[in-house]
């Protein structure tokens, strides 16, 4: 299972692994995480995975723990070690001898209100550009993958929603639209004049990444005068959709276009 850039040299094992997850649907990400657990149980055990017994796991969790491994870790490896015993290996006597850990959870940190529009007004350019996406990320709960993937296209002002193709869970879904957040959008829209991607990088036909979206998020929080811990997900737990929507409701009525006149 060790990792390698040459396709030919992938284990029939991780290949089978892969197949397994790819027919399931699992993102890249998840893909990369679970292979990458599966590897450092193996690089632990010192030989191939497939020939693990029931005590080489109870000692991989043993040794995690002493290691300080924290509980949101070990239960991403109980994840991907149990998708790899259950499915790809058929041995489900093993997979259920690995024990997730139970921990308190803290309620996630929100900014205020005046911290929110400290930070947006603070968000850097070129334009309207960061501080629409970040917007977005306040005002519709989206998550930076999800803002970044947008297009213009999926602003629904008839019916006030935003469309999120295939966002966690590889699931589509809407988002509400506040007045004030659409407000915020056609104005971007008017600098930009996208007619593909909602937030396109100095490349029309590719959009900002997730990265350059946190990258903007933490230079604004720093002139905002706000903690190192403020990311686009930050603005995503203060659900503040609704808030929006009731503090800049308004009368005005809106095309099916996102930028009709």
């Amino acid at each position: 299972m060790t990792s390698t850039k040459s396709a030919e040299a992938i284990s029939p094992l991780r290949r089978r692994m892969i197949e397994d997850m790819s027919v399931r649907k699992f993102s890249a990400k998840t893909q990369h995480d679970y292979i990458r657990c599966v590897e450092s149980f193996a690089k632990f055990l010192g030989r191939s995975p497939d020939t693990a017994i029931g005590e080489d796991l109870r000692r991989y969790q043993v040794h995690q723990t002493q290691s300080s491994v924290q509980p949101p870790a070990m239960n991403s490896s109980v994840a991907a070690l149990r998708f790899f015993f259950k499915i790809t290996l058929g041995r489900a006597d093993l997979a259920t001898q690995l024990a997730r850990v139970h921990y308190p959870r803290r309620l996630p940190r929100v900014l205020s209100l005046e911290e929110v529009s400290r930070l947006l007004e603070a968000a850097p350019g070129p334009g309207l550009k960061y501080k629409a996406a970040l917007s977005v990320a306040y005002g519709a709960g989206l998550r930076a993958s999800e803002v970044v993937a947008l297009t213009v296209s999926d602003i629904d002002s008839k019916r006030m929603l935003i469309r999120v193709e295939q966002g966690k869970g590889r699931k589509d879904r809407h988002a509400m639209l506040s007045p004030r957040l659409l407000e915020v959008l056609r104005a971007w829209w008017r600098q930009c004049r996208s007619q593909g991607w909602l937030f396109p990088s100095r490349d029309p036909f590719l959009p900002i990444t997730a990265r350059q979206l946190n990258r903007a998020c933490h230079m604004a929080a720093e002139v905002a005068g706000l903690g190192t811990w403020v990311s686009p997900h930050t603005l995503r737990h203060y659900v503040a959709s609704r808030t929006m929507s009731r503090a800049f409701s308004s009368g005005l009525v809106f095309s099916a276009n996102l930028f009709s006149p």
